[in-house]
């Protein structure tokens, strides 16, 4: 038998876009392996190389409503060192690809490394590689990823997980983070950097930085109104709401909010509120290097003191502590 030809390029990955997939995500990976493929930013695909298929047909449409044209046909996964499964807004479809999940499979047995970007990871859970493996979910779809795969066990504490043969990446941004995780996995640092300095980036986020959530549902089934409420007050972290506009939001009375709050919680939606926004100042701390004082007004404080009292009443640490803490260990979860 004739032995194969060694690949020319240091890394090589297919991507699989599926319906709705998300522009940021996708477009954000696959502009770091651009970068790092060409000495000269030329976009020849020297060093990496990729190819973008799609699940059904193309073009593909992207969840903003953008048509992606993609190569014909699935990939060979034994022609790439990772396949990469792009998905977005499509994740609760009914009716799965069969074939996807069966080249997801065939990709497994080839140990080929497989990429859950974004939703992607829905389909890897469904090809049945769930197993003992952690998965990176993003926030906004973990009650739904839960409810598909109540075995699996999943983290919304970090923006990527490499588990070995499988590395899902909760996607946005996050997309970019893992691409330079692997053009340094495989090309080495010095083209990682030259991918940072083309994007205007100071740093390669490590695994495990937290997403930017700020308020973790309690297991189990949890009260419709509950999570509306909290996704409302999650998008008005600098504003804080009164109760009576949550409760609007909502279409219940303040009285039936602040049950729904005590029986789910065990606290008052303005005890709720207070923590999310803690949540977020402490993000926010560990996330770079704005001021406090900066940061106690985007986190809806009156004041550095009043937010500094605050936090050190509820994490037992002044900010101040807690930016020196994380920055001696970088790569520390939340």
């Amino acid at each position: 038998m004739k032995p194969a030809a060694p690949r020319r390029h240091e890394l090589s990955i297919a991507l699989i876009l599926q319906d709705k997939f998300t522009i940021a995500a996708f477009s954000g990976f696959i502009d770091a392996l651009r970068l790092a493929a060409d000495d000269a930013a030329k976009s020849r695909q020297i060093r990496v190389a990729w190819k973008v298929f799609a699940q059904h047909r193309s073009p593909v449409m992207a969840s903003c409503g953008l048509r992606v044209t993609t190569d014909d046909g699935l990939p060979v996964p034994e022609d790439y060192d990772y396949i990469a499964i792009c998905g977005g807004n499509s994740f609760a479809d009914a009716a799965p690809s069969p074939q996807l999940a069966q080249l997801i499979q065939r990709a497994h047995r080839a140990r080929v490394g497989l990429l859950g970007i974004c939703t992607g990871s829905f389909a890897i859970a469904r090809a049945g590689l769930i197993g003992d493996r952690r998965f990176c979910i993003h926030w906004n779809v973990a009650e739904p990823f839960k409810a598909l795969f109540p075995r699996a066990h999943i983290s919304v504490d970090r923006i990527f997980i490499d588990e070995g043969d499988v590395i899902t990446c909760a996607g946005s941004t996050a997309a970019i983070d893992l691409a330079l995780y692997l053009v340094m996995r495989h090309c080495g640092q010095d083209r990682a950097q030259q991918v940072m300095r083309h994007m205007m980036l100071s740093q390669m986020r490590p695994a495990t930085m937290p997403q930017a959530h700020f308020y973790q549902l309690p297991p189990g089934d949890s009260h419709p109104r509950l999570r509306r409420a909290l996704h409302f007050m999650e998008q008005q972290l600098d504003h804080p709401p009164s109760v009576g506009a949550i409760a609007r939001y909502c279409g219940v009375s303040v009285r039936q909010l602040e049950r729904i709050f005590r029986q789910a919680l065990g606290q008052t939606p303005n005890a709720a509120f207070r923590q999310m926004r803690l949540n977020y100042g402490r993000y926010l701390l560990s996330a770079g290097t704005l001021p406090v004082t900066e940061i106690a007004h985007i986190a809806g404080f009156s004041d550095a003191a009043h937010f500094s009292r605050e936090f050190r009443r509820a994490f037992q640490e002044t900010p101040s502590a807690h930016r020196r803490a994380r920055s001696r260990s970088p790569d520390a979860g939340p």
